[in-house]
């Protein structure tokens, strides 16, 4: 599906920021007359669930999971978050922070606020800040990751502006957990799986995709996305069953690689030239640099997708659609499909009523401003359900 034909179409709105939520199962797109959702039940038609038009420059739009929650921040206010009940239309709260908003994550248990050299770290159920992880390197594209899992919910984000280095951190806890020496070069890409246990990282180089075990940080797989040219790997994603992992850059190709691992096979005597010659070479590998001997075992895609374009910065998602992941097009490629999988691809290029007075705010020593929500709404609230009301009631003004 490309979002980019079908904005022309409309009338050439101006897209800001797109990304699925947390489950793969909606598109938010954000964009200068305001922002959108959209269903994906099909490959074949991007179904619109709602649409707001009365805020304006939606550069980040974060909807939780299937709920009526949503993080907004804006270009006329970027250091302002805006957590709003959408089907209501109403403001929930909000919270100014001292420089601009880059980047907001999301899950049952926490709202992850990142800035330039800082992460803020709120707990959902009420919005209060639990903890500031300051001073962090300049990290100017909001660089993050959260894991949906709520029992492994961890926080990655780079350790080094010049390398590589990925910071693990326990939010549940409010602790470091690992640091993971993941590229020579600086991350460009992060995700976890579904589970939290997994965490998928590329660099700016973007030749090389690897998965690791959190929070140990043991290094589980490793896959060459290609050695003819260093492209922008834009987005990383697993499938929900964490088999599958997807990786999107500025090029037209979607790589998807197959998290398994492969049994040796016995050893039997070869029996033609090219046997004997296969034999050797994997025998002189221990001879070999290190570098090489990595390339040798390092995973291909196991199929692709080719979009329409290039040059665009996109995102991806993979998705079970209709109660399978068989494919209705054959934009998908591959040379051996066990499991063929549904990529979904989009390309990034009424208002509120006034909230209602503020009950309790406070203005909290880690350099956030914000409020609290009352302990006998919070407890009626069931957060495991998509179409609860949100976590939180307050409003701020």
């Amino acid at each position: 599906m490309n979002l980019a034909s079908q904005s022309a179409e409309a009338g050439a709105v101006q897209l800001l920021f797109a990304n699925f939520n947390q489950d793969n199962t909606s598109l938010a797109v954000g964009s200068k007359s305001g922002y959108k959702f959209f269903s994906l039940s099909s490959v074949d038609k991007l179904e619109q669930i709602y649409e707001c038009n009365d805020t304006e420059d939606v550069c980040i739009v974060e909807r939780l999971f299937s709920s009526s929650l949503v993080a907004i921040v804006s270009l006329k206010a970027p250091r302002k978050l805006k957590v709003c009940h959408f089907k209501k239309g109403t403001e929930i709260c909000n919270y100014s922070y001292s420089n601009t908003i880059l980047a907001v994550k999301l899950n049952r248990q926490r709202l992850i606020v990142c800035l330039e050299e800082s992460l803020y770290i709120h707990n959902i159920r009420d919005m209060k800040v639990l903890h500031t992880i300051r001073e962090t390197p300049p990290n100017p594209s909001g660089l993050c990751a959260l894991s949906i899992n709520g029992e492994n919910c961890y926080l990655a984000y780079p350790g080094s502006a010049s390398i590589g280095e990925v910071q693990v951190f326990d939010t549940v806890n409010l602790r470091a957990a690992n640091m993971i020496p993941a590229h020579d070069s600086p991350l460009a890409a992060l995700a976890f799986d579904a589970s939290g246990t997994k965490l998928a990282t590329a660099s700016e180089k973007g030749t090389v995709i690897r998965v690791f075990s959190i929070p140990e940080g043991q290094k589980l797989f490793e896959f060459r996305r290609g050695v003819k040219r260093c492209v922008s790997i834009c987005s990383l994603a697993f499938s929900m069953d964490s088999i599958f992992l997807s990786a999107s850059s500025n090029t037209e190709t979607v790589h998807i690689f197959k998290l398994e691992t492969i049994k040796e096979k016995p050893s039997e005597e070869p029996t033609s030239w090219t046997g004997y010659f296969g034999r050797v070479i994997m025998a002189s590998t221990s001879y070999l640099p290190s570098q090489v001997t990595e390339m040798f075992n390092q995973g291909r895609a196991f199929a692709t997708v080719r979009l329409p374009f290039c040059g665009h910065k996109n995102i991806c998602a993979l998705a079970t659609l209709d109660g399978n992941m068989e494919p209705s097009s054959e934009i998908l490629e591959s040379s051996s499909h066990d499991r063929p999988v549904a990529a979904l691809t989009a390309i990034v290029t009424k208002t509120y009523p006034p909230p209602s007075p503020t009950r309790h705010a406070y203005a909290d020593d880690l350099g956030a401003v914000g409020g609290a929500s009352e302990d006998d709404e919070i407890r009626n609230l069931r957060l495991d359900e998509d179409n609860e009301n949100p976590p939180m009631i307050l409003q701020t003004e």
